[in-house]
């Protein structure tokens, strides 16, 4: 058993087979764009900043994700050495640009773990006290302090990568390895927009576990409903097709429209009478 998940029994033969016949991430990727209509996340980061609560379009986005994920949680899952694992655990990475003393700009990533509990709210403070604490100029991570100490000394990075590859395939990397590497995420997201710049395609990392892959683009007009008036976010998504069907997929993805129309659900104590399912009533696990 790994540290950082459980394997999943009870799958149907073919989504059994398909790691075997695509063992690689790179091999299972599929892409597809999403258009949200920014009005109802325009509309309830206004009225919250009324409130004195100042939200942004990527906590709204993250937060919606991390809900419909508690009634969906095979989006959850990742794929290792063949076999299908639940993640027991729930947390997201993103790069982010922070200013280095001598004034020039550097990127360093961030790691968020969100709970159960969690709402939008929470999940707000969590990511802004990250990267208020990561951009500071003379603050580096766990992360940024373990990959200057791999890199410098050479050979080093080769033999702990290939070994870290090894203990990961057979489930005996430590858990606080996995909690130190981006890589092994539930989702990796990336803000263009914020600089922008159109959404891409990103790869999802075959080093880790990463599954799904969203960047968001800067805004477009809604030339897909004629309205120009209506502005669109556009989200380029990539996801590992190995980790669950093509309908938990779609049923994934139409809660998440669901909250990102409707972003006051993702308070704590807002009337949604949907169900959540645990990743053991679904598999059997």
């Amino acid at each position: 058993m790994r540290s950082d998940g459980k394997r999943v029994k009870g799958l149907s033969p073919i989504v059994s087979a398909i790691p075997y016949i695509m063992p690689r991430r790179y091999d299972a990727q599929n892409f597809i764009t999403e258009y949200v209509d920014m009005e109802p996340m325009r509309t309830y980061i206004r009225k919250k900043r009324e409130g004195g609560v100042r939200l942004t379009y990527m906590s709204v986005v993250l937060a919606a994700y991390f809900k419909a994920h508690l009634k969906h949680p095979q989006i959850n899952r990742f794929v290792m050495n063949k076999r299908v694992y639940a993640r027991n655990h729930f947390c997201v990475s993103f790069v982010i640009l922070k200013t280095r003393a001598d004034g020039t700009n550097d990127e360093t990533t961030v790691k968020v773990f969100f709970e159960p509990e969690d709402d939008i709210l929470s999940i707000h403070r969590k990511i802004e006290a990250e990267i208020e604490k990561n951009r500071n100029s003379v603050h580096n991570n766990n992360t940024d302090k373990f990959a200057s100490f791999m890199f410098a000394i050479p050979l080093l990075p080769d033999i702990l990568l290939a070994l870290v590859r090894l203990m990961d395939r057979w489930g005996l990397l430590p858990r606080f390895i996995i909690d130190l590497s981006p890589f092994h995420t539930s989702l990796f997201i990336t803000n263009l927009a914020s600089i922008n710049t159109s959404h891409i395609f990103h790869h999802c990392y075959e080093f880790g576990t990463t599954g799904v892959f969203i960047c968001m683009g800067k805004p477009l007009p809604d030339f897909l409903g004629g309205d120009k008036r209506k502005r669109l976010m556009p989200l380029g998504v990539v996801l590992d097709e190995r980790i669950c069907t093509g309908n938990e997929y779609a049923q994934f993805w139409h809660t998440y429209n669901r909250y990102l129309t409707h972003p006051e659900l993702l308070e704590n104590g807002a009337d949604d009478a949907a169900p959540e399912k645990s990743e053991e009533e679904l598999v059997g696990v």
